[in-house]
């Protein structure tokens, strides 16, 4: 489109006043009612102006009126909003559906931010989370990237409502630790940390804790796989425990308690590991019903003790339990775990002394992995490969090398 700063006043007079006379959609053609949506966007001072009591809001009403449909006023709507987007960062082109008015408003005046703006940006967050295991990784953070940027940008306003303050600082952390854990599956594990140290400092500042345990669960179990060593994600899972211990949630604390296991397990602490899991089965059998975060259950629980039995030395009941985890996770949304569980699966029943059965598990974990794009599976498959060097000369086990080679080492 040519600049509004290459039309003549007098032309657009002109045009203008021929509109009212007529008062026809076909006199006004699509390039000059995008012009005029651009112009009346903006205050005689050149700021963006797109809202409620705006000129904007007054010229979508007059072209209503002068009989342009819906559709076109919508399409008017949203180039407006995406130009005002672009002085925020430039995302909006990352994103399905770009910003709305609403949120380029709070984005232009953060004293503006309303509870159906925050609605907006939680239903983002949901959206990305929920396809998870469906859709490419890199895909994703380009989705959630302008709520991310949305995010923090409000929160470092000082002029956001304060009675929202809480409600965005809650959408904000869960944004944050999603992006985290997506930077974490696209190896840029410098700013999965920055996400992550974004998503504690928000829920931080949240009253309800069961947030705070809810990123230093996510957090422990990627510290974990980014670094291969237990300690540090040790620590960062004791502190979700005890954040989960004085919050809302039952299905965060068995969380926290059964992620808490895995690494007490993964140090070789067996008493410990019992403990947690003691712990966590206890709290998983409570009434979670009106649960505000109901999402882990005695299915994941046994996909966690399976692990922990690996690491116990005690294979026949890692492989009972993983197996009850792998029968219930048949949706979509849970490609990523069945990865790592068929994984796990694979390696117990290796050391069950059944190597064929453990390749022919690994072959569906290497499909897996391939169409997930899922990291820790990849991590999981070297281990369990390394676990079948005994049986090197078996061409069952060179099958799977060619597997694993044409399918996740040449893509």
């Amino acid at each position: 489109m040519s600049s509004l700063a290459g039309v003549q006043v007098a032309s657009l007079k002109r045009n203008i006043a021929r509109w009212e006379s007529a008062g026809v959609n076909g006199s006004m053609g699509e390039r000059n009612q995008l012009l005029l949506a651009h112009l009346y966007a903006r205050t005689p001072a050149g700021e963006i102006s797109i809202g409620g009591g705006s000129d904007f809001e007054a010229l979508l009403s007059a072209l209503h009126h002068f009989g342009i449909d819906e559709d076109r006023l919508r399409e008017l709507q949203a180039a407006v909003a995406e130009n005002a987007a672009r002085q925020y960062g430039g995302l909006s082109a990352f994103s399905r559906n770009g910003y709305s008015p609403d949120l380029a408003r709070a984005l232009h005046d953060p004293s503006k931010l309303s509870h159906g703006t925050l609605v907006e940006l939680r239903e983002v967050v949901t959206d990305v989370n929920n396809r998870v295991g469906t859709v490419p990784f890199v895909r994703l953070q380009l989705q959630l990237a302008p709520t991310v940027d949305s995010c923090r940008r409000l929160i470092a306003a000082t002029d956001t409502p304060g009675s929202l303050r809480e409600d965005l600082l809650v959408v904000a952390s869960d944004a944050f630790t999603l992006a985290g854990r997506l930077a974490f599956e696209t190896r840029d594990d410098d700013a999965s940390s920055q996400l992550y140290g974004a998503a504690t400092d928000a829920a931080s500042k949240v009253t309800d804790s069961r947030h705070l345990a809810a990123v230093y669960t996510s957090h422990a179990m990627v510290t974990h796989y980014i670094s291969g060593v237990p300690n540090s994600a040790r620590e960062i899972a004791h502190a979700a425990v005890k954040a989960a211990e004085v919050g809302s949630s039952i299905s965060v604390r068995a969380r926290a308690l059964a992620v808490q296991a895995e690494m007490s397990a993964r140090a070789g602490l067996h008493r410990e590991t019992e403990v947690a899991l003691l712990r966590a089965w206890k709290t998983v059998d409570r009434d979670t019903v009106d649960d505000p975060s109901g999402d882990f259950n005695h299915d994941r629980l046994n996909g966690f003790e399976g692990v922990c039995q690996l690491h116990i030395g005690r294979a026949e009941v890692a492989s009972e339990r993983i197996e009850r985890c792998i029968t219930s996770l048949q949706d979509p949304r849970s490609k990523v775990q069945l990865g790592i569980n068929t994984t796990d699966l694979a390696i117990a029943r290796q050391r069950l002394g059944d190597p064929r059965a453990s390749v022919a598990l690994l072959h569906e974990s290497v499909d897996i992995a391939a169409g997930t794009g899922g990291r820790v599976a990849s991590q999981r498959i070297r281990q369990a490969r390394l676990e079948l060097r005994k049986w090197r000369t078996e061409s069952f086990v060179a099958d799977l090398d060619d597997h694993i080679h044409a399918t996740l080492l040449a893509r």
